[in-house]
């Protein structure tokens, strides 16, 4: 899902909620109804603002498809509330307790895809005290964060779907313009990955991290065919280009771990706990610390900074899912990150978007990538110290 939400205004008018639900068509007392209808074509949504505190949203299914409905925070990526499964002809509430900011609504029908009828909504009024004790607030969190999980892989399925439909096709100019943007919902949910063993190393391992005798499968496989290194750049040897035959052999295995990712993080029993999301944000920082800002991770493609701009959506989505907890506990250190997160962004969006693309990493001077560096080390250092501030 794709909102129109300039990046360096994240987090300054809308936190993650406290406190989400599905739960059946009896209303809290306190708050009417908003309705909305998921049609096959449209997302109809009987109003776009509210008051803060507790909003109840009552989804009809008046399409032939299974539908989704979801509240989005302002930057369009994280997930503040959602309903699934919602079957033709059906109705379910998702209840939320909203703090002022700006949100976006958006509906899934067939639960793929990026959704549709994204549109603005305002919440307007007074901050609302967080619902619930400490372990109601945890349990909400973890569970906003594996529904954003959830929806960047199923978004990652059906956008590899079409990254390779043009690889195998020969369309190799359609692959190239699509291979970073399409790259970014992995990139936001990395640490996810590599918490299922062998599927990040099969899907994103650089060929440098291969070891000797160990088959090289994945996304940069695919990226160095798509963008064929001099021989210079190659230890001296011509590179020779895949055959249609062995670009469907990386493809199928591509397209199978991304599937094997997808039912992993969609299993009945999946879950995150608390210090796995902000174990995440720090995590995302150091992947742009050790292989985004130095250039190693795109070495054939340069798009470095389209996956700097993914793991930094994705570190700032994790933090803000646990950030209201943080601020009781340290309020200082919240201040502390909500700045140097906006710096960073501002600081990265001075070279691009991903809807715009970025210029290429080999394009950046030897300065301009040190003053990356330095955003990231001032960011990276108070991140540090989320987990142990959060469960401590």
């Amino acid at each position: 899902m794709k909102a129109t939400a300039v990046l360096t205004t994240i987090g300054a008018a809308a936190t993650l909620l406290a406190l989400t639900g599905c739960v059946p068509n009896a209303s809290p007392s306190d708050s009417a109804a908003i309705t909305v209808d998921s049609s096959a074509d449209a997302c109809t949504v009987s109003t776009n603002t509210a008051s803060s505190g507790t909003l109840r949203f009552e989804v009809t299914n008046s399409g032939d498809q299974v539908t989704e409905f979801y509240l989005l925070a302002d930057d369009g990526l994280r997930i503040v509330g959602e309903v699934e499964n919602v079957g033709p002809g059906i109705s379910r509430d998702l209840v939320v307790q909203a703090q002022p900011g700006d949100y976006f609504t958006v509906c899934k029908p067939g639960m793929i895809g990026d959704g549709i009828g994204n549109a603005a909504f305002a919440v307007t009024g007074d901050k609302v005290k967080l619902a619930g004790d400490e372990q109601e607030q945890v349990d909400a969190a973890a569970t906003n964060y594996v529904a954003y999980i959830k929806d960047q892989v199923a978004q990652l399925v059906t956008g590899t779907d079409t990254f390779l439909a043009a690889y195998l096709a020969g369309d190799d100019e359609t692959a190239r313009a699509t291979y970073a943007t399409t790259r970014a919902n992995y990139e936001r949910i990395e640490p996810v990955a590599e918490s299922f063993g062998d599927l990040d190393p099969e899907i994103d391992f650089r060929e440098a991290d291969v070891a000797p005798g160990d088959e090289w499968t994945g996304w940069h496989r695919i990226e160095k065919d798509l963008f064929p290194p001099a021989a210079a750049d190659n230890g001296g040897v011509e590179y020779i280009a895949l055959t249609p035959e062995e670009r469907s052999y990386y493809a199928d295995k591509l397209k199978e771990n991304t599937q094997e990712l997808y039912d992993a993080v969609h299993a009945s029993d999946y879950t995150v706990t608390i210090d796995a999301i902000s174990n995440g944000a720090i995590g995302l920082l150091e992947e742009v610390a050790s292989g985004k800002i130095t250039g190693e991770e795109e070495i054939w493609s340069h798009t470095d900074l389209w996956d700097f701009q993914a793991n930094l959506e994705g570190a700032r989505v994790a933090y803000e899912g646990v950030r209201d907890i943080v601020e009781t506990k340290d309020p200082e250190l919240v201040k502390t990150l909500d700045t140097r997160f906006g710096d960073l962004e501002q600081q990265l969006a001075a070279y691009g978007s991903l809807d715009e693309g970025f210029v290429y990493y080999n394009e950046l001077t030897p300065t301009q990538v040190k003053e990356l560096a330095d955003g990231v080390n001032s960011l990276s250092e108070p991140l540090s110290e989320l987990t142990a501030t959060l469960v401590g």
